[in-house]
């Protein structure tokens, strides 16, 4: 592979499209190559087991399109089978979402009180809790961490309905004991919740920061993998039809997708 080849990302879904917003901000010559498991969406209600496995059988359809560096866009692999995807993917670096997060909120947090909202699965893994904990005492910190999941945001980011009286009420609703916390940073460990940033911080209020997860996770990008290319073409993989993919990915990314296609899994990844 070459500094040319692509930029693999994978997530449960859509979410995972904020992660390459992103990334394409940063490094806006990098070409990137995405697959949305749009058919077995969502990971974060999967068993720990399934989801590995299916951490395994995404990693290996990037693998065919030999990527430089993987990024895992799902919290939920991140928290569960981060391993697995490091395992399969060999001497290809891999950056998840959960460890980048953690730094930065343990960076810029004052009070040590950080909050954690994510899908059931990632808050159940308690793994932002365990890395932010190891993290702050190899800082010599002290860190309390207030977890929520938070699964209504995912349809809420769907539908467009992130400035809606739905989406204000549901956060005020899922926001409550994390403010009653006095939290003074906040992680955003899903990748749709960006989409819902707003009224988050409306909720929190303007002295809470919030950490996006996919953002941090961008800046770990290594200079030396950067491309020169000017004129970068993305390809997005779905595992089910791409219409509604690419209706909700636009909305996302604010440009037009073109050049989806619909895998299907039978032993081994096939386009359709």
């Amino acid at each position: 592979m070459s500094s040319t080849s692509p930029i693999g990302v994978f997530d449960s879904g859509i979410g995972g499209l904020t992660v390459v917003k992103e990334i394409l901000s940063l490094h806006p010559n990098e070409r990137i190559i995405y697959f949305g498991d749009t058919a077995r969406v969502p990971y974060g209600s999967k068993s720990i087991e399934t989801v590995r496995r299916y951490a395994l059988e995404d990693t290996e359809l990037l693998l065919e399109h030999s990527p430089k560096l993987i990024i895992v866009a799902c919290n939920t692999v991140s928290a569960v089978a981060l391993d697995v995807v490091k395992m399969t993917a060999g001497e290809i670096p891999v950056i998840g979402m959960i460890e980048p997060a953690c730094r930065e909120a343990l960076r810029i947090t004052k009070s040590g009180r950080v909050g954690v909202i994510g899908t059931e699965a990632t808050v159940a893994s308690k793994a932002y809790d365990t890395q932010l904990a190891f993290l702050a005492n190899e800082g010599a910190r002290a860190v309390a961490t207030f977890s929520k999941a938070c699964p209504l945001f995912v349809p809420l980011a769907e539908e467009g309905w992130e400035n809606s009286a739905a989406a204000e009420l549901v956060a005020k609703e899922y926001l409550g004991s994390i403010i009653e916390a006095n939290v003074d940073t906040l992680i955003l460990g899903c990748t749709h919740y960006p989409v819902l940033r707003k009224i988050i911080q409306s909720v929190m209020g303007p002295n809470v920061s919030l950490i996006n997860s996919g953002e941090v996770a961008s800046r770990e990008i290594l200079l030396s993998t950067i491309s020169n290319s000017s004129s970068p073409e993305h390809s997005y993989l779905v595992s089910d039809t791409p219409q509604k993919f690419q209706t909700i990915g636009e909305r996302f990314l604010g440009v037009q997708l073109d050049n989806i296609k619909q895998v299907i899994f039978e032993e081994t990844w096939k386009v359709v």
